[in-house]
């Protein structure tokens, strides 16, 4: 099942066990058992500090436990985790066998004081890109604080679940029989959800921090390239990032960055981020900034506050919150969110196998999501509002040679139906006719673009129509001292590479303004001398 280049690859990881393991597996004769009984009795084969049993009792059938030798409970796979899944099957193996995960010791602390009974239970796909930080993130809790039970569940493979849950998004989790959260959670948030006065916490340790000389808030390209120029003329520098890698994290492909032949979204955004750290820049992760005080005078300290009641002061700040995906703003969307309504075709795809969908959108991206969609579902209907689709022509040619494909232009959508609990149609009308048309199908894919995260900032400094923030050639807002950069801006073409170049520009403009506007404290200082 293995190929030999993986085969070698794990049992290098496997070295690295500490203690003994047992695999705990409930099979029957399906072929899912079948080929999961393969997988196990090979990792079994690369080390002996693995064992089988194959005496499990549990409901879902394939499954297994990972469990430290002589104990029954662990973390629990409903899944034959290969795909985006199989570094999560590593990192548990790795993990229950003692080898150290590469976390903030005070976040293991976190884990192990939570005191109540949890079990979580996760639903992904094994396409899903978002849901490997998720899985993984249930995994280590589960490890760390035996009061904790986490088990793993591949949609594709539990569907009767899944439909009886209705479960129409991917990664999904419950706890306790509840929702507790759905699409990509980093351990840090998730335990911040569950330790209640984490928030609190981290306001106080937010605001004693010393004034930055250049504070970033936002963690995508733009921001990530700030911070690497700004570190680099040796000043203190900060990233305040509600999730580091942005928008790019939610991206399943990348071919277009310069000198990185083919990437994915997570793996470029894990890459960001070390490059950051390599500076010893101060990151501030899962921190949302909820409003901006401008310096009083020139050379004084500009303010963001942070939604847990937080707020850093900076000589400087760069702008880099990005853009995230536009709704359609319809009746329907928000009440089926999750529950029909999706924005990710990777990941959430294959949870509409051999059901019909509509994507709404017809750029590259809507596009690209319909030929995705028509290799897993029954059907696709692709809905534009323009009179022709904006996608490059490679791609239409694409999409119009499906079988499986209607594509509908100059069309409105008006709503989005269902019954209560999950989309059962879409309505849209055609904009030449004014003619009213219905389909019935299971699931509804947006994607129109992107709309820029400046709510924060109304009232504070210039945005654009489109709520983008205003900026000229070198980043400048129309705030002194505030700069700007990437998707959030006015800069045409929202792309990484456009996003990372003009990070860089803004980190030069704000070190030329510091070296430019003496530091306000010490001008004080000078003149009472």
């Amino acid at each position: 099942m293995l190929d030999a280049n993986l085969k070698t690859q794990l049992q290098a990881y496997l070295q690295n066990l500490r203690q003994p393991i047992q695999l705990i597996a409930t099979l029957d004769d399906s072929a899912h058992s079948i080929e999961l009984r393969e997988l196990l009795q090979e990792i079994v084969s690369l080390s002996d500090k693995v064992s089988l049993d194959e005496s499990g009792t549990d409901a879902r059938k394939p499954s297994f436990v990972i469990a430290r030798q002589g104990e029954k409970s662990g973390v629990r796979f409903a899944a034959i985790p290969m795909g985006h899944e199989f570094t999560s099957l590593v990192l548990a193996l790795l993990w229950t066998g003692g080898h150290p995960p590469k976390v903030e010791p005070e976040v293991i602390e976190q884990i192990k004081a939570l005191d109540a009974d949890m079990k979580f239970e996760v639903y992904m796909s094994l396409s899903c890109h978002n849901c490997p930080d998720v899985v993984q993130a249930a995994a280590l809790m589960a490890i760390y604080n035996p009061r904790i039970q986490t088990t793993v569940i591949d949609g594709a493979l539990n569907q009767a679940e899944v439909d009886a849950r209705q479960v129409m998004a991917v990664p999904m989790v419950y706890l306790n029989d509840q929702v507790f959260g759905s699409g990509r959670m980093s351990l840090e948030e998730i335990v911040g959800k569950l330790d209640t006065r984490s928030a609190e916490r981290e306001a106080v340790k937010l605001s004693e921090k010393d004034p930055f000389d250049v504070l970033i808030v936002g963690g995508g390209p733009a921001g990530a390239a700030a911070a690497v120029y700004a570190a680099r003329k040796g000043i203190r520098v900060g990233v305040a990032a509600e999730r580091f890698g942005g928008q790019t994290n939610d991206t399943m492909a990348i071919e277009n960055y310069i000198s990185v032949l083919e990437t994915d979204g997570p793996k470029f955004a894990a890459a960001l981020e070390a490059q950051v750290r390599h500076y010893e820049v101060d990151i501030m992760n899962l921190q949302r900034a909820e409003k901006i005080i401008p310096a009083t005078e020139v050379g004084g300290l500009v303010k963001v506050q942070m939604s847990n009641g937080g707020e850093l002061s900076a000589r400087s700040v760069i702008l880099s919150t990005g853009a995230r995906w536009r709704n359609v703003n319809v009746p329907g969307e928000q009440e089926y969110k999750n529950k029909g309504v999706a924005y990710c075709p990777h990941c959430d795809g294959p949870l509409f196998k051999g059901k019909r969908v509509a994507v709404i959108g017809g750029g590259n991206s809507g596009v690209e999501a319909a030929i995705d969609l028509a290799g897993v579902v029954a059907h696709v209907t692709l809905i534009e509002f323009a009179d022709a689709l904006k996608a490059d022509a490679v791609l239409v040619s694409k999409l119009k040679s499906l079988p499986n494909v209607d594509i509908h232009l100059n069309a409105q959508t008006t709503e989005i139906t269902g019954d209560g609990q999950k989309v059962n149609g879409l309505r849209f009308k055609d904009r030449a006719t004014e003619q009213e048309h219905t389909l019935a199908l299971e699931g509804v894919f947006v994607q129109i673009g992107l709309v820029p995260n400046t709510e924060f900032l109304k009232g504070t400094l210039e945005l654009s129509r489109f709520g983008e923030i205003v900026i000229d050639d070198k980043c400048h807002t129309s705030l002194p001292g505030v700069f700007a950069a990437g998707d959030v801006t006015t800069v045409p073409y929202k792309q990484i590479v456009i996003a990372a170049g003009e990070g860089s520009k803004a980190a030069l403009s704000a070190f030329d303004y510091l070296i430019r506007t003496p530091e306000l404290a010490k001008v004080k200082e000078q003149a009472l001398a």
